[in-house]
């Protein structure tokens, strides 16, 4: 087997590991960044056709390096971003070897041994960025259920690909509703199971939810100041970008259901949680906007009043008398988009740096272990630090942390 030997080894090829080789390269930090397969492969095989960026173009940048856009209020779509992932290799010109996968990272008397086909790569310090999106996660309720076409909102790539009848979207996170959004559109009957979820305007006073973070600070609120909950926003930049409001959907067609709890025989029990969870996602974007409001009136900001934000629409009757259960069969669903989330992937790491839940122990990415380190999860050390506008960062403070071990 073949042994190299580096100073710092990253792993994985996307915008985090991309950004460490830009912030190693200004320290003149010597180094070597792995890409199991192609740069930013997770944007290129695990997205769909339809896919709009959630973030607007002003606010997509990379450290020293801005995204192109004609339209600054605008949303890209995935190839647009695939594209800047890509032009942005080329400026930080990183030493990089696609389609090699660290299958296992163990320490020795000298540091840290990844293993790789073929051989090994020695390495003083080591950067996982392998991003916060890496093992699917869905439901096993209906694992054995014959005949049913069912996909994780990973691997959705359009309406087509689905066989005709109704449609199930476990999930309304931001995948999850702009998946139904789509669906809807294309004319398929829809049944979107939605569970606890934070929402929040797409704009409000004229500005984007993003402007508003970053004008009062709220993407650098510190992890340590983070709150209970672990929800991401439920946010879309869809067809210019709009609010997503369940209750339109339910307008437009879409029955909404609650949690769906247990399944036998094609027929799915329904938790009595649907109102509950409306309102929690209601009471969420309220107080945002109630605090945008108070920020606006204590800095004086000349930001009109948006009164049509706080219009709500009167409440649909699968809302009012929601179901409590729905058989497969006479509702002709066919398909099940479980839009439910990822977890860690981390288990090829031998080193006694994972919780009991998988997730690494760090603090701002810097673990326990000397020379190991994470980057690109979010919440790493601020809310904007899985932000592509944010990574840079993180990157910056390991950077400087791996110059100092001399």
């Amino acid at each position: 087997m073949q042994t190299e030997r580096i100073d710092t080894l990253v792993i994985g090829g996307g915008q985090a590991g991309l950004t460490m080789s830009h912030r190693l390269k200004q320290r003149g930090i010597a180094h070597l960044v792995l890409e199991r397969r192609r740069i930013a492969e997770r944007w290129r095989s695990e997205r769909w056709d339809g896919l709009m960026f959630q973030f607007p173009n002003w606010s997509v940048r990379l450290p020293e390096f801005a995204f192109p856009h004609s339209d600054p209020d605008g949303f890209s779509d995935t190839a647009a971003i695939i594209a800047f992932i890509e032009a942005y290799a080329s400026f930080v010109a990183p030493p990089l070897r696609c389609g090699v996968e660290v299958t296992r990272l163990r320490r020795d008397a000298t540091g840290f041994v990844a293993e790789i086909a073929g051989g090994s790569i020695n390495a003083r310090n080591v950067v996982v960025a392998t991003g916060p999106y890496q093992r699917p996660s869905r439901l096993a309720l209906l694992r054995d259920h014959p005949g049913l076409f069912q996909v994780h909102a990973s691997s959705y790539k359009n309406p087509a690909q689905l066989p005709d009848g109704a449609v199930l979207v476990v999930g309304a996170g931001a995948s999850g509703a702009q998946i139904t959004d789509e669906l809807m559109r294309a004319g398929r009957r829809v049944f979107l199971s939605v569970g606890r979820h934070n929402r929040l305007p797409r704009r409000y006073r004229g500005r984007d939810l993003f402007w508003w973070l970053a004008e009062m600070g709220v993407d650098e609120t510190p992890v340590e100041q983070r709150g209970p909950t672990r929800l991401l926003p439920v946010i879309s930049g869809a067809h210019g970008g709009h609010t997503i409001d369940f209750r339109c959907f339910a307008a437009d067609g879409v029955t909404l259901l609650g949690r769906v709890t247990a399944a036998r025989d094609g027929v799915l029990e329904i938790a009595p949680d649907l109102a509950t969870n409306i309102a929690n996602g209601d009471a969420y974007y309220a107080t945002f906007l109630g605090i945008v409001d108070e920020f606006v009136t204590a800095r004086g900001l000349d930001q009109p009043e948006d009164p049509l934000a706080r219009v709500r629409l009167t409440d649909p009757p699968c809302l009012t008398a929601p179901l409590a259960t729905i058989d497969l069969r006479t509702e002709r669903i066919n398909s099940v988009i479980w839009a439910t989330g990822y977890g860690l992937d981390l288990d090829w790491i031998e080193i006694p740096v994972l919780d009991a839940d998988g997730a690494p122990r760090h603090r701002h990415g810097v673990s326990d272990v000397p020379g190991l380190y994470f980057l690109g999860l979010q919440w790493l050390s601020k809310m904007k630090s899985s932000f592509l506008s944010g990574v840079g960062d993180d990157a910056a403070v390991l950077a400087d942390h791996i110059a100092a071990r001399g």
